[in-house]
């Protein structure tokens, strides 16, 4: 059954200037930096709504990007109410549930099969424990949790367990590289990926396989994405390479919400290091309300980049 026409006029009625300039937008990148509760989201799906109304893409050519399953719920939700079901045609998710639906379709190209397991924190963990086993590493005195949060923060550097393992500079970081490897040959071994695997993998993909690359690049006319400042390298990597044919590429953010290179952050002994310096397991001085302050320490840490 054809789908109702969308009233491009009716669509803007309800924007404010800034808003409507944003929604009707041409081509090339665009971003929109706005504080908490000013809209943003709403522009974003009003967007898609416009690219539909425009013939400016097809409902297939739409990667919409966000980093919960209920934010992507949501604006899947919103983007309905504005298209109806064309949106059934769209790519709206996370970034971990795009990449898994790429890999799902590519994952044979890097020695997985399409049926590959995805290993949620708990089962990472729980690899992580058997790894440091089989290495007759204490765990009390390098506990999983903190070997796999710096496994984590490798991959969403793009670091694998080698490039890792050329940069260590302390007796826990030589741990950690020993057990990345035998968990990446491990996972690979039962054919399974964590969640920063996903990210990983379908940079992996689309990096070595330009035919893979083509497709989708060519095939996204329009890619949206939202919370852009929660952004780390993997996924800044992953959205440049799948712009890479039309770059229309619109990202929505709030740079209040960001600290920039140099921030000095207070540590609980009183020193001050720029942000860029703390790591994982530092411990910094953390209000608590009231006028309260104590020391809390840090489980990770992300870094966001910008095109």
């Amino acid at each position: 059954m054809p789908q109702a026409a969308i009233d491009i006029e009716q669509l803007l009625a309800g924007l404010n200037e800034p808003q409507r300039e944003a929604t009707t937008y041409g081509e090339g990148p665009l971003l929109i930096l706005a504080g908490a509760g000013s809209g943003k989201t709403r522009v974003l799906t009003h967007r898609i709504a416009y690219l539909v109304a425009t013939d400016a893409a097809k409902p297939n050519e739409i990667l919409a990007i966000t980093f919960t399953n209920k934010a992507a719920g949501e604006m899947r939700e919103r983007a309905e109410l504005l298209v109806g079901r064309r949106v059934r045609a769209m790519w709206v998710m996370t970034f971990h549930a795009a990449c898994a639906r790429m890999l799902r379709a590519h994952a044979d190209r890097l020695g997985y099969t399409r049926q590959f397991t995805i290993y949620d924190q708990a089962d990472s963990r729980r690899l992580v424990k058997r790894c440091l086993d089989e290495l007759s590493i204490d765990p009390k005195r390098f506990t999983p949790a903190a070997i796999q949060s710096q496994i984590s923060d490798a991959k969403n550097k793009l670091r694998d367990a080698e490039s890792y393992g050329r940069m260590v500079g302390s007796f826990f970081e030589q741990t950690v590289a020993d057990v990345y490897r035998l968990y990446q040959r491990e996972l690979h071994r039962m054919n399974a990926m964590d969640f920063d695997d996903l990210l990983v993998r379908a940079v992996n993909v689309l990096e070595m396989f330009p035919e893979v690359r083509d497709r989708y690049s060519e095939g996204f006319r329009h890619v949206l994405v939202d919370e852009y400042q929660d952004t780390n390298r993997a996924q800044y990597r992953w959205l440049q390479l799948l712009v890479e044919e039309h770059r229309n590429l619109m990202v929505v953010g709030d740079d209040a919400q960001c600290l920039l290179e140099g921030t000095l952050v207070t540590m609980a002994d009183g020193d001050q290091r720029p942000i860029e310096e703390v790591r994982v397991g530092d411990v910094v001085l953390s209000g608590y309300g009231d006028g309260c302050f104590d020391g809390a320490r840090v489980e990770r840490t992300h870094r966001s980049f910008a095109f």
